[in-house]
This record gives C-alpha cells, sequence and structure tokens, in this order.
C-alpha cells in the first residue's frame, strides 16, 4: 500500500491535511500525482509546478514543499507539503 500526506500550512500552521491510500499496481510517480491531483481538487487549490529543487529534496526523503513560486496563480495559504508516509514493497509497474 502506499499512503501519503498531504498538508496545508498558512501562518505556519496546519489547516487541512489529507492521507491519499493507493493499492493499484502502478508506478509510484503515478501514485505522487494521483495524490496531489485529488488533494488540489478536494481543497480547490492549482496544481503546482514541480521544481528542481522539489524533485531534488523528494528524490532524496520523499517529502517537499510547495510555495508560492510553485503556483501560477496567487496562493492563500504558505505552502503545500507532501510526504510519503508508507511505501509499496514491490510496484506491479506499468
Amino acid at each position: 500500500m502506499f499512503r501519503m500526506w498531504i498538508k496545508l500550512w498558512k501562518d505556519n500552521r496546519l489547516v487541512k491535511d489529507l492521507t491519499v491510500e493507493n493499492g493499484e499496481p502502478v508506478n509510484r510517480t503515478k501514485k505522487v500525482f494521483e495524490a496531489v491531483d485529488r488533494a488540489c481538487s478536494e481543497w480547490d487549490l492549482p496544481k503546482p509546478i514541480w521544481l528542481q529543487n522539489n524533485l531534488k529534496e523528494f528524490k532524496k526523503t520523499a517529502r517537499t514543499r510547495f510555495g508560492q513560486d510553485s503556483f501560477i496563480e496567487h496562493i492563500d495559504f504558505d505552502w503545500l507539503e507532501l510526504h510519503v508516509i508508507e511505501e509499496d514493497s514491490f510496484y506491479g509497474g506499468r
């Protein structure tokens, strides 16, 4: 089972969070993007742009933050944080 914890921060306080689970036999990248899409849709947020620093940090620590520089539109929060809290032991992959 793959699980990602997605958190929305404003004024250094956690204002919303969501845990997204995915047990489908698809690759990790697809699971990450689907989780972000779900949170953005549920919270009516624009989708973030993955900058080089986000990719590097996510590959190294399985977590990253998206601030204003990762969004085209103005955001009314400090950052959107992603944190993988459970990985599949085997990727079925497609």
